[in-house]
């Protein structure tokens, strides 16, 4: 999968500085090539959780944003981020005070 196709995918108007970053987090992430379609359905799925999966502007990770204004649609997010670590051995690291996760890669 291209860079462009992903970061359309993600609602970004790809360019090259987004590319270049993009390049960094799959560098930075342990087993990007196995997981790139998982992070962009889990994306997908979020949308009606009112939550999503970005690009980090502090670190060259995809970041797990739960932005829902509701507790029940929060916790829907939730379901669905431990349902996605789970089921592909994902590793997640919670921002200190925020309700969001760095995806880090395949967990070893």
């Amino acid at each position: 999968m291209t860079y462009e196709a992903i970061l359309n995918q993600l609602g970004y108007t790809p360019n090259e500085a987004l590319s270049l970053q993009l390049a960094r987090i799959e560098e930075n992430t342990h087993g990007y090539e196995k997981i790139i379609k998982h992070i962009l359905d889990l994306h997908e799925a979020l949308k009606l959780s009112e939550s999503y999966v970005a690009m980090s502007n502090s670190n060259d990770y995809f970041k797990i944003k739960i932005d829902s204004t509701s507790e029940i649609s929060a916790a829907e997010a939730m379901e669905k981020i431990n349902h996605f670590a789970d089921k592909y051995k994902v590793k997640l690291q919670k921002v200190d005070g925020k309700p969001t996760y760095y995806i880090i890669g395949f967990a070893a």
